[in-house]
């Protein structure tokens, strides 16, 4: 199984068989045992390349997973750590720091002996890192994992006070006419989409190349509250700020823009009573936090 994780990730039986510090006809010989014993080829091989199968293809993804929890748990036994438990959650560093924090505190006081590696890495949809459990932001999408929706994004525009006293006797197409547009940055994505999408979705013209953009929506918070600009807002996410007065939504001009928080994880994890438990306990905080009352607009 070592020998054909190797072969597959590097796609190369000499790249495989350097990462194992072995013989390339050693790791030839173990991928041939394994490809009698399924009676299924794993790899098309030809003069020039090396490639999965669709046999490899399914297989390689499960047996990187067996290998790894296998090496986690000899190693907690290896320093004697059996009673504790690592998962590993991706979060978005946005909502890491705006809501998850506390949820992360709650949880360790709750279940001390299950441990949590929380990455985060600013992307939208599934990081590349391997993961246990990952919250992805997305638009809803089908793939081989389970998902659960934990939070649909609501947005509207957003600024600072400053900003927002300039919104008087305005409507809110010629407010941002205006003003400076913020943007947040998708993977792979025009830097306005969102912006976009909003405004046609609100049939409003407005030019939207210009301003500044930002790979996480807490910085685009952070620059609109200590300079100027405004933002498309999660008004859930940034409801204590609004309740505070540091960030004002100036028009109720709300809607869903096709973006949410979803946990994504394979299905049989499930199987896994910690990985379960997470799970429950996740959608049922988040559950608890859409049920908060909205924030109003000013007046």
């Amino acid at each position: 199984m070592r020998a054909f994780e190797a072969v597959g990730q590097n796609l190369s039986f000499t790249g495989g068989a350097s990462a194992l510090s072995v013989s390339q006809s050693a790791m030839s010989r173990h991928v041939g045992g394994l490809e009698e014993l399924l009676g299924k080829q794993l790899f098309v091989r030809d003069a020039s390349r090396l490639s999965l199968t669709a046999a490899g293809e399914e297989l390689l993804p499960v047996v990187s997973k067996c290998l790894d929890r296998l090496e986690q748990t000899m190693n907690a036994i290896r320093d004697d750590e059996v009673t504790g438990r690592s998962l590993r959650l991706h979060v978005p560093p946005s909502l890491l720091q705006q809501l998850f924090l506390p949820m992360l505190r709650d949880f360790h006081i709750e279940h001390p002996d299950l441990r949590l590696d929380v990455s985060s890495a600013h992307v939208t949809g599934l990081p590349s890192t391997d993961f246990d459990m990952a919250i992805v932001y997305d638009r809803p999408n089908v793939d081989d994992r389970i998902t659960d929706l934990l939070w649909m994004v609501r947005v509207a525009p957003l600024c600072s006070p400053a900003t927002a006293a300039r919104a008087q006797g305005k409507s809110l197409e010629a407010f941002l006419k205006s003003e400076e547009l913020l943007h947040l940055k998708l993977d792979g994505e025009p830097r306005d989409l969102l912006w976009t999408a909003y405004l046609r979705q609100s049939q409003m013209t407005v030019a939207t190349h210009g301003g500044l953009a930002f790979d996480t929506t807490i910085a685009v918070a952070q620059y609109a509250m200590a300079a100027n600009g405004v933002f498309l807002g999660d008004i859930d996410m940034f409801a204590q700020e609004i309740a505070d007065g540091r960030l004002v939504m100036p028009y109720d001009a709300v809607i869903e823009d096709g973006y949410g928080y979803y946990l994504k994880l394979h299905a049989d994890d499930l199987a896994d009573p910690a990985i379960s438990m997470l799970r429950s306990w996740l959608i049922s905080r988040f559950g608890a936090l859409r049920q908060a009352p909205s924030p109003r607009v000013p007046g």
